[in-house]
């Protein structure tokens, strides 16, 4: 179906004479062919969002439809590929562009057509087979096997082992009536979510190994976690400590519209990050999705529609899938931008009304489920969206709309972040929702005392806020020797707990054996300071034992040698009684 361009604002034009065009068709836009998306419809004019430059382009200029739905492609060859909003292959179209500047109009297949794979059986002639079943496997990188789904019910009429391009039949289902050939690559549209068999409840936690997540924080794996922050308070930090050491099989991070220095330095880093499980590269079990803040605001809408729709191919394999978004903020930013070139009503702060609405679509796609077809497997994505407020502050509207859809809350506080308390997560504004979900797994599989001494330790820390405007008038001497014992295990808590360095080998990553024995020591400790300030021991004699050292020296204490930490229990309860004996 061909138009004519009629109008240009920005990213956003007006088409003319485009009857038939279906709203969210891809357009190839003026003689630069510039992919675009119909946002909106009126007679025979359609609204066009352009993904590229528009500069250039004039009135009268042709428009065609392609009669397609903005779509990914899905197969094998994901994986280690950084891509832009529209999933096109960023190391593939600098080459095209011979420059550092992606040149327009350039079209790229998103997965290479000419690599082959080796695809390998796992069902044969005859079998029955159902939309969803694995038919066949293809091992993609060293650490993940690519699985190949069938895409319809029927009956297989041939099905071949050897090396293919995506694009070649490796295999033909028919339902009686016609038959289907399948190959290794498929598309699907991205403002679609994909089906599944069933949803679980998110009742397991995402262990992650940064403490003050796992113990007082959990996000449960399938569900939904946001972190607001000022500039420089370490979300990106946070974010790539969560896909390094988070227990998921697939990263996908998408950088949504941050500054192009930021977005340069995660594309220079993450192919160096080290996988800490099997001790190859990240990437092999990454996709980066790069948005920069100077590339055309419409993309950004796309990229985290891409990232969330190959999110859900790689669930329905039956992984664990950890999505990072950085930053939803940027992503606002760019609807609101066209929603004034549409001149459309605007909501609070200049954002347009849907925002609440698109915000709650992106995250309701999280989630573990049961997938469809047979074998049964279960797989999960689960959802990490930062958030730049201006300034920080969180009462605007993108950070508000995103409390409202999200579970975990991690709040970053830029004053830690400048006494280099890191990570920065203020611990009083923090939330989640699935603790109590929680506690059962917790209890059964780590130990039974884990939500106790969580809720001991949150209530001294808020008892430590209370105390502090009283410290601040007349000093810490003053209070009583009880009040001053919750300050010194206050100070354990912080730095001895939640305090962790993402760049110290050991310190980095914590499981949740080990962060139960830390927070059970530092809690035996206080418990057994009030016990002995009630039998006339002296602060300065409690303040001044040696055991308080190897608990300052837990969090350096490699996992292969639990039994130390596990011994400083022993060692505390010993150098007490040997206190309240003197």
């Amino acid at each position: 179906m061909m138009g004519v361009l009629e109008k240009i604002s920005g990213p956003v034009v007006v088409a003319g004479k485009m009857a038939g065009a279906k709203m969210y068709d891809v357009v190839k836009v003026g003689k630069a062919d510039l992919t675009g998306e119909i946002i909106k419809i009126v007679g025979e004019f359609a609204t066009i969002q352009v993904y590229e430059d528009t500069s250039g382009l004039t009135p009268g200029e042709p428009v065609e439809s392609t009669g397609e739905a903005l779509s990914v492609e899905l197969g094998p060859g994901l994986l280690k590929g950084i891509y832009d909003g529209i999933q096109r292959p960023l190391e593939e179209i600098q080459k095209e562009s011979k420059g550092p500047f992606i040149a327009r109009g350039i079209s790229v297949p998103s997965i290479d057509r000419k690599k082959k794979w080796h695809f390998k059986p796992t069902a044969a002639k005859g079998d029955k087979v159902k939309k969803g079943d694995i038919i066949g496997t293809v091992q993609e990188t060293e650490l993940i096997l690519h699985k190949i789904m069938s895409p319809v019910d029927g009956k297989i009429d041939m099905i071949k082992s050897g090396n293919f391009t995506v694009t070649e039949t490796v295999a033909r289902v028919t339902d009686g009536k016609k038959a289907q050939d399948v190959c290794m690559m498929v598309k699907w549209p991205v403002r679609r979510a994909r089906a599944y068999a069933e949803k679980f409840d998110p009742n397991i936690p995402l262990a992650t190994g940064q403490r003050i997540i796992d113990t007082f924080f959990p996000i449960a794996k399938g569900g939904t976690a946001c972190i607001p922050g000022p500039f420089g308070s370490g979300k990106t930090v946070t974010q790539q400590a969560l896909a390094k050491w988070s227990d998921t099989q697939i990263v996908v991070y998408i950088g949504c519209g941050e500054r192009g220095n930021e977005m340069t330095e995660v594309l220079t880093e993450f192919p160096e990050l080290v996988d800490p499980k099997s001790g190859k590269p990240l990437m092999e079990r990454t996709i980066l999705i790069a948005n920069t803040s100077n590339m055309p605001v419409a993309a950004r809408e796309a990229s985290i529609y891409t990232g969330i729709t190959i999110a859900e191919y790689y669930r329905d394999m039956g992984y664990d899938v950890a999505l990072m978004a950085d930053s939803t903020s940027r992503w606002a930013e760019a609807m609101r931008e066209i929603g004034g070139r549409l001149e459309e009503m605007p909501g609070e702060e200049g954002y347009p009304a849907y925002l609440a609405r698109r915000l709650a679509e992106f995250y309701e796609r999280a989630g573990r489920v049961e997938c469809q077809g047979l074998p049964k497997r279960s797989g999960s994505i689960t959802i990490i969206g930062a958030v730049s407020p201006p300034g920080g502050d969180i009462s605007e509207p993108v950070s508000q709309n995103t409390l409202r859809v999200t579970k975990v809350f991690l709040a970053l506080d830029a004053s830690l972040a400048q006494r280099r308390h890191f990570p920065a997560i203020n611990w009083l504004k923090s939330y989640s929702l699935y603790t109590d979900a929680l506690d059962s797994y917790y209890n059964n599989n780590v130990s039974s005392e884990w939500g106790t001494l969580r809720t001991t330790a949150m209530t001294l820390l808020q008892k430590e806020a209370e105390l502090q405007e009283v410290v601040q008038l007349v000093g810490p001497d003053a209070l009583p020797e009880k009040e001053q014992v919750i300050l010194n295990s206050t100070k354990m808590i912080r730095e001895d707990l939640l305090q962790q360095s993402a760049f110290h080998e050991v310190d980095t990553y914590a499981s949740l054996r080990k962060q139960y024995v830390m927070i059970h020591n530092i809690i035996k400790f206080h418990e057994r300071s009030l016990a002995a300030v009630d039998l006339g021991v002296q602060l300065k004699s409690i303040l001044s034992m040696k055991v308080k050292e190897k608990i300052a020296r837990m969090k350096e204490i490699p996992e292969s040698d639990m039994k130390s930490i596990e011994a400083i229990g022993n060692m505390i309860d010993e150098e007490f009684d040997s206190l309240v004996k003197k």
